[in-house]
């Protein structure tokens, strides 16, 4: 086991305008830890990993596992295990020989390898199917064969790249929590690749998330949650995404329609310190409720309704000055609004609000 540390790494694709796939990453992965890299497509996250696989160079910077430099080392010398979106099995071998091969190319004695076979086969409840072929096993099992050839290799660094998106979405959610769990038995420092930012929350003691190469905020899933670096972290992390609207301040608040809504003392003192004429307001679906008509809040014209059964997603629209801006709200599933109800919505708590500069997008406060 070992840290790894991107340190200032870039990759930078040359041609008439150069592209910065992954431009000057900063990052400190700790021994042990489970990291998830998770932004949209084209945001670098694989490329990353590949960077880190020595699957891809690193034009700027450099990378260490542990105490070594890799940056220039080929693949096969990193002491890592990687794990690809597709399975890469050879339809050919067993489960067993698949599971083993890596061993077997080391030149390890033929008990030890079987050895170690047997107890990756029992950790991922492979063992009736060692003498299979891959076309015999669903993709669960194929996708758990695909882990069970990396984990035998006993490496210092897990890198796993998108692993799920083959799946069917009931599997993913079983697989992922059998991932997370391995690696927490195993205590072997992993990073995952994913675009579903569920996922992400789920499996990672961290997240890392990326944009057009850049990192743009690395910390716990609830920090993510709560205290989004920028708005597009914000609108990133969270399903539904938080709802991101332009809103005028007003007193040492916002209106959001025609709700005034407070902001903490540091907040409308910034938002004065830098004389904003309007800012970024974000809410999440689960922070709003529906209200009575003599409660604080404000009109929505329902457009979409989402019944998931405990619960319900409004999709709708809220006049804010002049412009109509779209709103999700989180509402009990018996009995939601039908589809062209006007209700009012109120805010749970004035406290579970985010407020961003309108051109810079970070967080105010």
């Amino acid at each position: 086991m070992a840290e790894v540390v991107y340190a200032d790494a870039s990759r930078v694709y040359p041609g008439a305008t150069p592209v910065r796939a992954v431009d000057r990453l900063d990052l400190d992965v700790a021994d042990g830890e489970f990291l998830v890299l998770v932004g949209p497509s084209g945001s670098g996250k694989s490329t990353a990993l590949r960077m880190l696989a020595g699957l891809e160079d690193v034009d700027e910077g450099e990378i260490r596992i542990g105490s070594r430099v890799v940056t220039d080392l080929p693949p096969k010398a990193r002491d890592i295990a990687m794990v690809f979106q597709s399975y890469a099995l050879y339809p050919h071998m067993t489960v067993a020989e698949n599971m083993g091969f890596a061993l077997k190319l080391r030149g390890m004695p033929k008990e030890q390898v079987r050895a170690k076979v047997a107890e990756a086969a029992g950790m991922l409840d492979l063992t009736k199917y060692l003498d299979r072929k891959p076309k015999a096993l669903s993709g669960g099992q194929r996708q758990r064969v695909a882990m069970g050839r990396a984990i035998v290799r006993e490496p210092s660094v897990f890198l796993m790249d998108e692993p799920l998106s083959n799946l069917d979405a009931k599997l993913r959610v079983e697989t992922r929590a059998n991932i997370a769990a391995l690696q927490r038995r195993l205590g072997t420092t992993t990073l995952y690749v994913t675009h579903d930012q569920v996922e992400a929350m789920t499996m990672g003691d961290r997240v890392a998330v990326l944009k057009d190469g850049v990192l743009q905020q690395c910390a716990s899933p609830r920090e993510l949650y709560e205290n989004p670096a920028n708005a597009f972290v914000a609108g990133f992390i969270g399903s539904p995404a938080m709802n991101l609207l332009t809103a005028v301040p007003d007193n040492g608040g916002v209106l959001l329609a025609d709700l005034a809504v407070p902001l903490p003392r540091a907040i409308s003192d910034e938002i004065a310190r830098q004389d904003l004429a309007e800012v970024t307001f974000g809410v999440r679906p689960e922070s709003l409720h529906l209200v009575g008509s003599d409660e604080p809040g404000f009109a929505l014209t329902v457009e979409l309704v989402e019944e998931l059964g405990a619960d319900a997603y409004l999709h709708g629209v809220v006049a804010v000055g002049a412009e109509r801006q779209r709103l999700v709200v989180r509402v009990d599933g018996r009995t939601p609004p039908r589809l062209g109800d006007r209700v009012r919505v109120g805010l749970r708590d004035s406290g579970e609000v985010h407020v961003f500069h309108p051109e810079t997008t970070l967080r105010l406060g």
